[in-house]
């Protein structure tokens, strides 16, 4: 099937007036981009990243446009004529083939070897993971799919670190891709907690992908970072890992607290260290008691392995 993507360009100071018009004639099915929103969303949510990619910046300068879509029909090609003659904004069209919208993503993901040991599959792949363990993972739900350099990095950790018998805390965990690697490589138990409150669903799911039962694996939603009954919860025992692939603003204030979650001999990996901030959670991690053991980097990201001062 065909469709008209349409598409009006109007300035910031005019995007409301042209969503009306729209509206008025029945259409409100829109793709509102708009530079003032997006520039207002990074600086309101400016804790949850350290970097926005540059490229992605300059996608929507001077932006401010609205789209949408008609079936390529004759009354579609009707409609489009009438709304050309009776809205204020000019309409530009073009006609394009339907995608299978829910799938053409996942040409973009294939199997990723890390380090030496794991091999993170999309659920949907069949591959022969050789001497690999593979790390089943519906890539497109949330943030975790062992692509990023700072999951890596963890995931590189966590080979190295996981011991049989261990217990992990996997703080920030989105798609739950650590906890997992965890759990395959033989820990006993995690505790995995994310702020965004889809994570402990995706994170089920995915356990449930690799056969991971509900008795290795504990998913909460919270922010940790506010004194309550979460923190308290979570600092109640003691972990032989913790892991914190988030970003530098958080992980400083983890190390704040987080020290004595640590059991004797426990480390403490984060990642999500965006360069130039390296020196600032170093400093941190200092004086939240930790001795860092191991300083990595991939590209513009760094990760630490600490452990508690002895």
């Amino acid at each position: 099937m065909q469709w008209l993507e349409l598409t009006i360009d109007a300035s910031a100071g005019n995007l409301d007036m042209v969503i009306a018009e729209l509206e008025a004639w029945g259409i409100t099915d829109l793709v509102i981009e708009d530079e003032a929103d997006f520039l207002s969303f990074l600086e309101a949510n400016r804790a949850a990243w350290d970097y926005v990619d540059d490229e992605l910046r300059e996608s929507m300068r001077g932006i401010s446009r609205v789209t949408f879509y008609l079936e390529a029909t004759p009354e579609g090609e009707a409609k489009l004529e009438t709304l050309r003659k009776s809205l204020t904004y000019p309409i530009s069209a073009r006609t394009i083939q339907e995608e299978d919208w829910a799938n053409n993503w996942k040409k973009y993901y294939r199997p990723i070897p890390v380090g030496e040991r794991l091999l993170v599959v999309p659920e949907w792949e069949t591959i022969d993971p050789g001497t690999r363990v593979p790390l089943r993972l519906d890539p497109g739900l949330i943030f975790g799919t062992g692509a990023h350099p700072t999951t890596k990095l963890c995931l590189e950790a966590v080979e190295r670190l996981v011991k049989p018998g261990q217990t992990v805390l996997d703080l920030g965990c989105g798609s739950g891709i650590l906890s997992i690697a965890a759990l395959l490589l033989g820990a006993q138990h995690v505790t995995a907690c994310d702020i965004d409150p889809k994570a402990p669903d995706i994170v089920n799911m995915n356990a449930a992908l690799n056969g991971i039962s509900g008795d290795q694996l504990a998913p909460l939603c919270g922010d940790i970072l506010i004194p309550g009954a979460l923190r308290t919860k979570l600092g109640g025992t003691q972990y032989d890992l913790i892991l914190a692939n988030i970003v530098a603003d958080v992980i400083i204030a983890l190390s704040d607290f987080v020290a004595p979650w640590l059991a004797p001999g426990g480390r403490f990996v984060c990642s999500g260290i965006i360069d130039g901030r390296e020196d600032e959670v170093y400093q941190a991690l200092s004086a939240g008691g930790f001795t860092v053991l191991e300083h990595s980097k991939d590209g513009d990201w760094h990760s630490f392995i600490a452990k508690v001062d002895e």
